[in-house]
């Protein structure tokens, strides 16, 4: 299905709620718009231990949340090396490449190719929306999971206008549940749930035979301090997009239940 117009989604979810199964569906039956997932992408320069993820890697086990300043700014150079941004400085911090695509292997002790200047250097400068990715179908694009506080999406707001923002609405203990039954294949990202979408074989990737493991933050106490920050962030979040007109919420005790008002909702507006 060909969109009529560029769409500028996020998802609002309490974790594990189902943004990343939702963010999946949507790309497979709409193969112009792309996912930008700033939890995955976190989760991917960990397990790499480039220098941004052995930067976060402990807070975000314990089940906090990486500063504003650096999503933002992953956010905006992911948007800028798909060729969708104007203006600004150059970046090195981008999402979807890392220490070896500038040609080094980074060092800890030196700083030199590394992620930490960049941490200095304002990349929203100037930077905003070309023109052409503006009407472009094809430059349509769901952030999942950011901007998480009504701070970013301010700051967002004068680079990247969002015009659809979707709040997913699931009760607190159908999550819990979901968590504590979750499995993921590390090096892809595949997602797996002993009760509603289990391995073929307990414990081992569909695809490649490999271990499945439960992620550092999929546990109760972590999950709960998560939980809280989000309550705390999100209300305001929610009020902004409302304000603007392009919010949207959708509840579900299921990722099935939630997906085709989604899917509808999705095509009364782009399609």
């Amino acid at each position: 299905m060909r969109l009529r117009r560029a769409a500028r989604v996020i998802l609002v979810g309490a974790p594990g709620v189902g943004k990343g199964t939702q963010s999946e569906r949507l790309l497979a039956r709409f193969p112009q718009l792309s996912a930008i997932s700033s939890g995955d992408l976190l989760r991917h320069n960990v397990k790499n231990r480039t220098p941004l993820g052995v930067k976060v890697e402990k807070t975000m086990k314990t089940g906090g949340l990486v500063s504003d300043d650096v999503i933002l700014r992953l956010i905006t150079n992911e948007l800028n090396h798909r060729g969708w941004l104007a203006g600004g400085r150059p970046n090195v911090m981008t999402l979807s490449s890392s220490s070896a695509a500038m040609g080094e292997t980074p060092s800890l002790g030196n700083p030199v190719g590394t992620f930490e200047p960049a941490l200095d250097v304002d990349p929203l400068a100037g930077a905003s929306l070309s023109t052409q990715a503006a009407e472009d179908p094809t430059a349509s694009f769901l952030l999942d999971g950011f901007p998480r506080t009504a701070a970013q999406a301010r700051r967002l707001d004068d680079i990247v206008p969002i015009n659809w923002a979707v709040s997913l609405q699931t009760p607190l203990s159908v999550i819990m549940e979901r968590i504590s039954s979750r499995w993921v294949h590390e090096p892809s990202g595949r997602v797996y749930n002993t009760t509603f979408n289990p391995p073929k074989v307990p414990g081992l990737d569909d695809v490649t035979g490999e271990p499945l493991v439960q992620r550092a933050d999929d546990n109760e106490e972590v999950y709960k301090a998560r939980f809280r920050k989000f309550q705390e962030t999100s209300e305001p979040l929610l009020e902004h997009y409302a304000k603007k007109g392009v919010l949207w919420e959708v509840h579900g005790m299921s990722s099935d239940e939630i997906s085709p008002q989604l899917v509808k909702e999705f095509e009364r507006r782009f399609l």
